[in-house]
């Protein structure tokens, strides 16, 4: 039997709380709707590129979002730079959107969940004001938090057309 992506409860949309609840709040919202748009498809299904106008697909937004979760939350903010890409590399620059296969797709998985926690774990009692550097200057763990909210968000939205160009699943 072939592997499927797991179904997600997602839960409702982040209403109240303090800002640092907040932002943990939207990013695990938009972590999840990520989830839930891949959410009972195939191996084959996530890997298919269904638009004819681009190349992505739904693994490699998956992919994707794991190496900005390492690369901000790790390697930029807790500084832990010996960690080296997932995906990409001198020869593939784009290999978390190119490079993605169906038969990977269960591990490709398992790697954005463990990136997620480790994410978390990296986080965990940090100050949002807390700074890191960044290419054009100092950056904060909240500028990362808002980046990554956006980040998901726009992402979120080619997997809404995605799934629909799949499945003709939509909404959520």
């Amino acid at each position: 039997m072939a592997w499927t992506a797991p179904a997600v409860e997602r839960g409702d949309f982040p209403t109240s709380g303090g800002e640092r609840a907040s932002l943990e709040e939207y990013l695990d919202f938009h972590r999840a709707t990520l989830m839930l748009k891949c959410g009972g498809l195939t191996g084959e299904q996530l890997a298919s590129r269904p638009l004819p106008t681009t190349g992505l697909t739904l693994l490699g937004l998956v992919r994707h979002l794991a190496e900005n979760e390492r690369w901000w939350f790790r390697r930029r903010f807790g500084k832990q730079d010996t960690l080296g890409d997932l995906y990409c590399s001198e020869e593939h620059p784009d290999g978390d959107f190119d490079l993605g296969t169906a038969a990977g797709a269960q591990e490709d998985f398992a790697v954005y969940a463990r990136e997620v926690e480790l994410a978390r774990q990296t986080t965990r009692d940090r100050s949002l004001d807390e700074e890191f550097p960044g290419r054009d200057g100092t950056l904060t763990l909240r500028w990362a938090y808002l980046h990554m909210i956006e980040e998901y968000a726009r992402h979120n939205g080619h997997a809404d057309l995605l799934r629909e160009a799949i499945d003709g699943s939509t909404g959520e």
